[in-house]
C-alpha cells in the first residue's frame, strides 16, 4: 500500500517508514473520530447497547494506546530529530511548529480524558452519554492538529531527515511498540 505524503514516498506504512506510518496513523484518527462522532449520536439514541459497547471499546483502544504511543514517536524521536537537522531559516520554523504541536497533544490528551469515562461506562455496558459538544471539539482540534502536521511537519521531515535519522526513529518506534506498528 502506498502511503503519498507531499514530498515523501514510500511503498508501506511500517517502521520501516516511519514518516509514512505517522501518516497512516493520522487516517486512522481521522476514522476514529468519525466513529466517535456517530457513536455519540446512537448512544443519545439507542443507548449503551452491543453496537455501542463494541465501538467506545475500539475508540478507547485506540486513543489509549495507538495515539499515544503516536505523540510519543512524534515528540521523543520525530520532533528532536528535525531540531538535530536544523540549519538556517528552518530553525525558527521548526521550533515554532514542534511547539506548537507539543502543545496541542496536551490539549488533545486533556480534550480525551474529559471523553473517557463515558466511553468507559458504555464499552462496560453501562448507561452514560457523550457530551457532543465534548466530542466534537476533540475532533475538530484532532483534525486542525493533524492538517497542521500533514502539510507542514511530515513534508519538512521528508526533506530535512536522512536515512539515519530515520532509522533510529524506525528503531526507537519498534522498541516502543515492542515490533507491532499498530
Amino acid at each position: 500500500m502506498a502511503i503519498d505524503i507531499p514530498g515523501y514516498s514510500s511503498p508501506a506504512a511500517g517502521l520501516d517508514a516511519p514518516l509514512a506510518l505517522l501518516s497512516a496513523c493520522h487516517e486512522r484518527m481521522t476514522r476514529q473520530c468519525e466513529t466517535l462522532l456517530r457513536l455519540a449520536a446512537h448512544v443519545a439514541q439507542h443507548g449503551s447497547d452491543e453496537v455501542a459497547e463494541t465501538a467506545a471499546a475500539s475508540v478507547m483502544r485506540y486513543f489509549d494506546t495507538a495515539a499515544r504511543l503516536h505523540h510519543r514517536d512524534e515528540e521523543e524521536d520525530l520532533f528532536p530529530a528535525l531540531i538535530e537537522s536544523m540549519s538556517g531559516s528552518d530553525a525558527r520554523c521548526i521550533h515554532e511548529i514542534v511547539d506548537a504541536l507539543t502543545q496541542d497533544h496536551r490539549r488533545l490528551e486533556r480534550l480525551w480524558d474529559g471523553l473517557h469515562p463515558a466511553l468507559e461506562a458504555i464499552s462496560a455496558g453501562r448507561h452514560a452519554q457523550i457530551d457532543k459538544a465534548h466530542a466534537e471539539c476533540f475532533c475538530a482540534e484532532y483534525a486542525a492538529h493533524l492538517r497542521r502536521e500533514d502539510e507542514e511537519l511530515l513534508p519538512m521531515a521528508s526533506r530535512l531527515l536522512d536515512d539515519v535519522a530515520l532509522s533510529d526513529m524506525s528503531d526507537a518506534m519498534r522498541a516502543r511498540r515492542g515490533g507491532d506498528a499498530s
